[in-house]
């Protein structure tokens, strides 16, 4: 795993996908066939690589637990944002309404036939999340501002999401 600044730098090796690994400091720096992370390690930094798919950033408020995911028309249609759910409830005792999603900028209509976002925020209020963000950015729209693997017909490059917990424990 690689350094990033005092934290450990762990990524996905994605390949649109739903499967979702757990990670800590002593994982290997890309987990390969993965399209999310997930952890309660504060020592790990959680990155993915997006170009027009959407990184899907989940906080359990309550259990300090963290993932990161990649999802693009196929992740979507796999739920790999259920999914995620559902791997942190079994192993952080998880529950949905105590979590906090955003979701990043990503392709959107007209400069894709598939809304997406929008799925994926249906599909995390269906799983019980109440507290959902959507920066609503395209990245079809503003090659100036991002990458899209659409618009520029793969000759891109790409976004890095970043997710990690703070060490340091939250008043609540």
């Amino acid at each position: 795993m690689k350094s990033f600044g005092e934290k450990k730098y762990c990524i996905a090796q994605q390949v649109h996908g739903c499967s979702i690994a757990e990670v800590s400091v002593n994982s290997a720096a890309c987990v390969p066939e993965v399209d999310g992370l997930i952890t309660i390690d504060p020592k790990v930094l959680l990155g993915i690589y997006v170009a027009d798919c959407c990184a899907i950033y989940l906080v359990d408020r309550r259990n300090r637990a963290i993932g990161l995911l990649h999802s693009g028309k196929k992740g979507t249609e796999l739920h790999i944002a259920e999914l995620a759910l559902i791997k942190m409830s079994a192993l952080y005792s998880t529950n949905p309404q105590d979590v906090v999603a955003q979701l990043s900028p990503c392709i959107r209509p007209p400069f894709y036939e598939v809304d997406f976002a929008a799925a994926i925020r249906g599909q995390l209020r269906e799983a019980g999340v109440s507290e959902i963000h959507d920066c609503g950015e395209n990245t079809g729209s503003d090659l100036q501002k991002y990458y899209s693997y659409r618009i520029e017909k793969g000759k891109t490059g790409r976004m890095c999401a970043l997710l990690s917990l703070n060490r340091f424990e939250v008043e609540q």
